[in-house]
This record gives C-alpha cells, structure tokens and sequence, in this order.
C-alpha cells in the first residue's frame, strides 16, 4: 500500500463521521426551522443536495481545478 492509500485509510472513518455530522446539523436545524416538515422529506432532499456538491468537485477535478502541481 502507497503512502497516499495508508493516509486516506487512516483518516476514512474521520471524513465518514465528519459528513454524517455534517448531515445530522442540516437535519437539526432544519427542524428549528420549520418544525412541522417531514424528517424523511428531509432528509431525501439533503442527500441531493450533498450529492449535487459531490458531483460539483467531481467536475471540478476532471476538470483539474485541483492539480496544484
């Protein structure tokens, strides 16, 4: 295993945690904000959301927005 995979693996479950609070945050304060919303609705639409800005840097790294070299 390269050095790259041995960083990302020791760091995976730190990024799975950090999205899923990211996830649980939107889905509190959504609830702050309109009490009476459907918490499944909810959810279904944030996962779009997320999945809209993960789709947003897959374009922008094939698009070599993150080739720094």
């Amino acid at each position: 295993m390269d050095a790259l995979q041995k960083e990302l693996n020791s760091r995976k479950a730190e990024i799975r945690k950090e999205l899923e609070l990211l996830f649980k945050a939107n889905m509190t304060i959504t609830d702050w904000d309109v009490p009476e919303v459907d918490d499944n609705e909810v959810a279904k639409q944030l996962i779009i959301i997320i999945e809209e800005a993960l789709n947003d840097i897959k374009a922008d790294i094939t698009a070599g927005k993150y080739d720094f070299y």
